[in-house]
């Protein structure tokens, strides 16, 4: 769970740094303008527990002991750390989304307990292994609201032995801990500790900025799973304050928010089969919204099922083409040019002198030449190393062009084939993008309707959805767009190497002289026709250089 929190907050902060600033989405912005301006203070008691918002999705906690001092877990270096007692300006040094301090309370104020304030005080100076996830500072915190005194009920004992069941060594989040308060302190409730009498100065947060936020981001699982967090707390909290006295357009204002982020979450389940399979798509609430018109779930059913548009995908989805290239380079070449050291061989030409006694030796002369058949005479070893001009050959991967892509929006292409044609052309357009590759689509009807769009690198994929939903169902003419097409490859220098795809039914004939010059301009600009039949019938031309049916 931690490794959620943590890459949603990193992504949150970079969002927060650039746009809104640092404090001002989500929400805790939203609970320190309520709870500074409109929900009374408290100043905590011994043994209450407080805590203060480190960063998104984490928190540091401690035990209020008395005058002004509070026992927390201070990090000393890596994976160290000891207890030691901090005033608020220390306790909340270390964060960046403001210096608020929670208190637990009640209906009447702040609780605590001389047992917990107690034992918070006789830990201090310990030494101990501190990490994000176990024994942290909530660790710490619950630890200390254990020695209060606790009755449980038969369902309080039930709930522990089903904690029990998990890993003792499991995360304690400010979740538990705040549990734990509950059942041992009795705190319903957390209010603020103006401890630097700077709550009046606490702003409103931008209400449409957090909606607008939230809209926006990509719908990525972690994202979700976060959001869903946010959305917990939010509940949460709404249930904390619907007794206090808040003005009705900030509640008004409240429920707004919780409704956008219930709206967010609502939308990735209908369209989460579709997301699946585009995971870096990169679609947000608003996109899906502004594309409403889509039925994503037969767009993810034609995507996942229809084999023929697979197989299509993978052929113009090809992704390099290898090429040789040669060129001129230095080759290491090894030769012996150099006494390197001694080693045995048969190799008479640099015989150590001491093998040569044995020639004036008749019984040693036999041993020389044992020694000879079987390599295991001494001899100097030799190595060194020159360089060499050489023409060296090599392969490297060339990308290959966009696509034009023509789409039918003709009457006839309605229902089941222009939906199809639709999958086919995102699914396209998912690879094309994945590979750097541009696309330039082009919707078409009767003669003279040409609607056009270029998918970049850096474009969504959102924005082709979108334009996608436009069209003309009118009559047919195909000579404007394959035109078109040609003229682009010819007058757009990215766009060479490109193929031309025609997406329709396949109901429209082509005049034998433009059939001649559509053939001559293919010739010499070096691009082919791949076209695509969308009704499940199979009408032959003569102008493509490929016919599928899908």
């Amino acid at each position: 769970m931690f490794g959620l929190i943590t890459n949603f907050a990193g992504s949150l902060l970079g969002k927060l740094g650039s746009a809104f600033g640092l404090p001002s989405v989500g929400l805790k912005p939203i609970k320190y303008f309520i709870d500074s301006q409109f929900r009374d203070h408290v100043i905590p008691t011994e043994g209450s527990v407080v805590y203060c918002d480190l960063w998104v999705g984490a928190e540091h906690s401690g035990i209020y002991v008395g005058d002004g001092q509070i026992s927390n877990i201070v990090v000393t270096d890596i994976a160290e750390s000891y207890v030691r007692l901090s005033d608020p300006d220390d306790f909340t040094s270390k964060s960046i989304l403001g210096r608020k301090i929670y208190v637990s309370c009640d209906d009447y104020g702040a609780v605590g307990d001389f047992n917990v304030s107690d034992g918070a005080i006789g830990h201090v100076g310990e030494k101990s292994f501190y990490g994000l996830v176990f024994k942290n500072c909530h660790t710490f915190s619950t630890k200390c609201v254990n020695y209060a005194p606790y009755s449980p009920s038969l369902f309080q004992k039930a709930y522990h032995r089903f904690l029990s069941l998990f890993d003792s060594e499991w995360e304690a989040s400010i979740r538990i801990l705040k549990h734990t308060a509950r059942e041992r302190l009795g705190a319903t409730t957390w209010r603020l500790w103006d401890w630097d009498n700077n709550a009046k100065n606490t702003p409103e947060p931008d209400w449409q900025a957090q909606n607008d936020f939230f809209k926006q981001q990509a719908l990525t699982p972690d994202f979700i799973k976060a959001l869903r967090m946010e959305l917990g707390d939010l509940l949460d909290y709404e249930d904390e304050i619907k007794d206090d006295t808040i003005p009705d357009d900030i509640r008004k204002k409240l429920q707004i928010f919780r409704k956008t982020l219930v709206n967010i979450s609502d939308k990735y389940d209908e369209v989460a089969e579709f997301l699946t399979q585009y995971p870096n798509a990169g679609f947000c609430y608003e996109d899906l919204i502004q594309c409403q018109d889509t039925d994503f779930v037969a767009l993810a059913k034609e995507l996942q099922n229809n084999t023929a548009i697979k197989n299509l995908v993978n052929k113009l989805g090809r992704n390099y083409i290898s090429q040789e290239r040669k060129k001129q380079q230095k080759i290491p070449k090894a030769n012996k040019s150099e006494v390197y050291g001694t080693h045995q061989s048969d190799d008479l030409m640099r015989l150590l002198p001491n093998e040569l006694v044995n020639l004036d030796d008749d019984t040693l002369e036999t041993l020389f030449y044992a020694r000879l058949l079987e390599k295991r005479l001494l001899t100097y070893e030799l190595s060194g190393t020159t360089w060499e001009n050489q023409t060296k050959s090599e392969f490297y991967k060339q990308k290959t062009g966009p696509v034009v892509a023509c789409l039918d929006t003709s009457a006839s292409m309605s229902g089941s084939p222009l939906q199809k044609a639709k999958a086919l052309l995102f699914a396209i357009a998912h690879i094309l993008k994945q590979e750097k590759r541009s696309l330039h689509v082009i919707l078409f009807g009767a003669s003279g309707q040409t609607k056009e769009y270029t998918l970049h690198n850096e474009t969504n994929l959102s924005g082709l959805l979108r334009f996608l939903q436009h069209g003309f169902g009118g009559g047919t003419d195909f000579q404007t767009p394959l035109q078109t097409a040609l003229n682009i490859i010819k007058n757009t220098s990215n766009y060479q190497k490109a193929d031309i795809l025609m997406i329709s039914d396949g109901d429209c004939q082509l005049s034998h002289s433009f059939i001649q010059t559509l053939n001559t301009q293919k010739q010499q600009l070096n691009c082919m026709v791949y076209s695509v039949l969308c009704d499940g019938k199979r009408v032959d031309d003569n102008f493509s250089d490929e016919v599928m049916v899908l």
